[in-house]
């Protein structure tokens, strides 16, 4: 694996590059559809092709729980069991675990907790997630971490920052001896935590820069503090992690977020934003959020985003669109899945454009003032 810089903004941090995969090249800045169990909700690996998805999300704890390791394993890895051939990245699962809360405990070895499928219980270890990553086969796998709440005392996050640097370590280490199961090679990316306190967020991109990992993520953000501090650690983490690695922000966020984060110089993201609000009936548009459930679409006949080229866009209205959804219809879930994606990684290669033309900030700016005034 490579990841390539090729050209940096002349007004902010935003960056042009490509990361080389044996499954594939990815062109950054990207969104990758979150396939939580191995799917992203209602697209098959075919519609995300046409998509021109470049790479996809799965989760371990939601993979290991089910189908299993082993299993996903025995098929040679999870390209081949959901017949997907490009690149794909696993989060550890660690955020799952500890959004559990009253299902887990944590000490420095690792977390005990209680699955949500049966209440059975298990336990992730920088090690057992390491090698369970290896055994799903992802492309990019992730370190274990502890991601503490956003309103977290200062103590407290500054002993899980420790703890999650030692899981880091060990992590490494393994990683260095182990060799791939499936026959391709595999990344290992660290991530970077300590809340909304700058001098625990530089220590620990820091720390995590001298132990020198393929890759970088910035962790513990968009978990409900402010824009503003979510912006301004995205800053701080990213002046302090070596431009010849691929940032990747994780879990962000609205379209405004990934242009504000691209700026600050992130490469990668995810999301379930844009197919969680597709199944509530909220789309993403070149105007703003849209709503198409919402009566006062009953009789529209006009698309849901006249400037969007997608399958839906081409050919439905937003009073169709509307009826389905209401009507419970599978394909509504579908149609208004697939324009947010579209909208989403379409986002993403104008953001290439336009940083390769020289014009990221400015576009960036009239993009988010219009998205804002919409509706």
């Amino acid at each position: 694996m490579k990841f390539t810089l090729l050209q940096t903004d002349t007004q902010s941090k935003a960056r042009l590059g490509k990361i080389e995969t044996d499954h594939g090249t990815i062109e950054t800045p990207i969104f990758m559809p979150v396939g939580t169990q191995a799917s992203v909700k209602t697209q098959s690996p075919k519609d995300l092709e046409e998509l021109q998805a470049q790479i996809i999300l799965g989760n371990t704890y939601h993979l290991y729980l089910r189908p299993g390791a082993d299993l996903i394993a025995g098929f040679g890895g999870l390209h081949r069991f959901m017949s997907w051939n490009r690149p794909i990245l696993t989060d550890s699962g660690g955020f799952q675990v500890f959004s559990l809360q009253e299902l887990r405990k944590i000490d420095e070895k690792g977390v005990v907790f209680k699955s949500h499928l049966d209440g059975s219980r298990h336990l992730f270890t920088p090690l057992s997630v390491l090698e369970t990553q290896q055994k799903i086969g992802s492309d990019i796998m992730m370190v274990l971490d502890e991601c503490p709440a956003h309103d977290a005392e200062k103590e407290y996050v500054a002993a899980s920052h420790q703890t999650t640097l030692k899981w880091a370590a060990a992590a490494r280490e393994a990683y260095e001896r182990s060799t791939p199961l499936h026959g391709y090679d595999q990344w290992l990316f660290a991530i970077v935590q300590g809340g909304t306190f700058p001098g625990l967020r530089e220590a620990s991109a820091r720390a995590l820069v001298e132990m020198d990992f393929p890759g970088y993520a910035i962790g513990g953000l968009a978990v409900g503090e402010s824009k503003e501090n979510m912006l301004a650690m995205t800053d701080l983490s990213t002046d302090i992690l070596p431009a010849e690695k691929p940032r990747y922000l994780m879990g962000v966020g609205m379209p405004q977020d990934l242009l504000e984060s691209i700026e600050r110089g992130v490469d990668m993201f995810d999301c379930v934003m844009p197919t969680r609000n597709a199944r509530n009936g909220t789309v993403f548009t070149h105007q703003g959020k849209l709503v198409i459930k919402a009566a006062r679409y009953k009789t529209d006949e006009r698309p849901m985003d006249a400037r969007c080229s997608c399958y839906a866009c081409r050919n439905f209205s937003r009073a169709y669109i509307r009826h389905l959804l209401n009507a419970n219809e599978v394909l509504g879930i579908w149609l208004t899945t697939h324009h947010n994606l579209h909208y989403y990684l379409k986002l993403m290669e104008e953001a290439r454009k336009k940083i390769k033309e020289g014009i990221f900030s400015p576009w960036k700016k009239e993009i988010i003032t219009s998205f804002n005034n919409a509706f």
